[in-house]
């Protein structure tokens, strides 16, 4: 396995989850990390990335205010800090690695497993 992500559960809503992306086999610092998630019955959606040093950031409409990438080098981990959650936000999330810190899932590489979230009362 080569992106590890973790950090899912149930939370209520207005809840916080911090989601952990941890490379194994590679140096996570020479890509740009992105995270996506995919609800039942939808298609996977674009959450947020952040470029190789981290200083750089990109949010879907849906996450900015409300959730947080980041990443440690030195951890070769990622992150995505996620607050006040909303049932909309139920999803898997998958972290991925790439060139670039885009939208588009195709320009990624490295895909992690999945880890669920789940929001409700």
């Amino acid at each position: 396995v080569l992106l590890q992500a973790s950090g899912g559960g149930l939370v209520q809503p207005g809840g916080s989850l911090r989601l952990s992306c941890e490379a194994s086999e590679f140096t996570l610092d020479n890509y740009a990390i992105g995270w996506f998630r995919q609800a039942p019955g939808k298609e996977r959606e674009f959450v947020a990335a952040t470029s190789w040093t981290g200083v750089s950031t990109y949010y879907a409409d849906s996450a900015k205010g409300r959730f947080t990438i980041s990443r440690d080098n030195a951890e070769n981990t990622g992150y995505l800090q996620m607050n006040n959650l909303k049932p909309e936000d139920t999803a898997v999330y998958y972290c991925a690695a790439g060139p670039n810190w885009v939208a588009e899932p195709e320009e990624y590489d490295y895909w992690g497993q999945g880890t669920l979230v789940t929001v409700s009362s």
